[in-house]
């Protein structure tokens, strides 16, 4: 009896195995939600589009754009988290789920441990900009310009605790230079006191910067990324002079924790299909994002240690929301 009662209990748990792999093969058998943490229209919106059309296609069911903007990225994440783990709510990771962390003293949520990563998509780097009224032709130049007049120069960004932000702190923290943070609410409006000299730096989103550049109105210095960029060939990384920096925003797909491993890794496979076609890379490329293929394990990773990296350079700016 206790040897039947055993192939009974083990029969029933294989068939609930089975069961739920055979829902997991089936997968996508109806419309996937993709939640994005932003406004319609922007870089991350447009991203997030593209990567959801390649899926629909590829999968044959429409992946759908929901976007949850406000409280800081939060109010996406925690929706997102919140919802059922059964591959039908996704989440478009961003810079701001590595930052806010630490950044926000009181989170309703863990990201690392309530979010499962699935792939990677891009790395969208920086660029450093100046006035040309400055007088720094190279990333030397500035630092020994800032050292020569401490607490002269104005570093604007797009908002505290942003990447444009803390790019920007990562640089005085290696660098040991002195600036003056402007947060502002957006780029835009950034670029446009730059431009007119209200302030002198800007670690600016390369797709919003690169048309100055290329007209001569802001003098590029470096890119945030550890390697130059095949768009900037001759503009240095800036990592060439300042030994550590790297600076670049991680974006990806993940899941609520506890989303079944085999649809997890269909995603994977159909993201990473989706970085080597050509059409779909030039596009990413066009945003100005590195195509960034991973495994999920490889993109949790990341995860991690960009919050760590942004934690330190939080904690060394001081900046706080809450």
């Amino acid at each position: 009896m206790v040897h039947l009662a055993r192939s009974i209990a083990l029969a029933v748990c294989l068939a609930v195995v089975a069961g739920g792999c055979a829902r997991a093969l089936d997968y996508p058998n109806r419309v996937v939600k993709l939640i994005v943490s932003y406004p319609a229209g922007g870089a991350t919106d447009i991203l997030a589009r593209l990567i959801g059309q390649w899926l629909s296609e590829r999968l044959g069911q429409q992946f759908i754009i929901d976007n949850r903007a406000g409280g800081g990225n939060n109010i996406g994440t925690e929706a997102a988290i919140n919802s059922p783990p059964d591959g039908y709510t996704l989440f478009l990771v961003n810079p701001a789920n590595t930052i806010n962390a630490t950044l926000y003293k009181k989170l309703p949520f863990n990201f690392i441990r309530d979010m499962a990563p699935v792939a990677g998509i891009i790395r969208n780097p920086n660029v450093m900009v100046v006035n040309p009224a400055v007088p720094a032709k190279t990333v030397a130049e500035f630092i020994a310009y800032a050292k020569a007049n401490p607490g002269k120069i104005n570093m604007a960004s797009s908002g505290t605790g942003t990447s444009i932000h803390l790019s920007g702190e990562l640089f005085k923290a290696l660098t040991g230079i002195e600036m003056l943070h402007v947060p502002y609410r957006g780029s835009a409006p950034a670029v446009t006191d730059l431009l007119g000299g209200q302030v002198q730096v800007l670690f600016d989103n390369l797709p919003s910067a690169i048309q100055h550049i290329r007209s001569g109105t802001l003098r590029p210095l470096g890119v945030t990324t550890a390697a130059r960029l095949d768009v900037l060939p001759d503009v240095p990384a800036i990592g060439e002079i300042v030994t550590g920096y790297e600076a670049s925003g991680i974006f990806g797909l993940a899941a609520p924790k506890g989303t079944p491993k085999e649809i997890i890794d269909l995603l994977n496979k159909e993201v990473n299909a989706g970085l080597k076609d050509p059409a779909v890379k030039e596009r990413l490329i066009e945003l100005g994002g590195i195509p960034l293929p991973t495994t999920p394990e490889e993109f949790g990773k990341i995860i991690a240690e960009e919050t760590e990296k942004w934690a330190k350079v939080v904690k060394f700016s001081g900046a706080s929301v809450d």
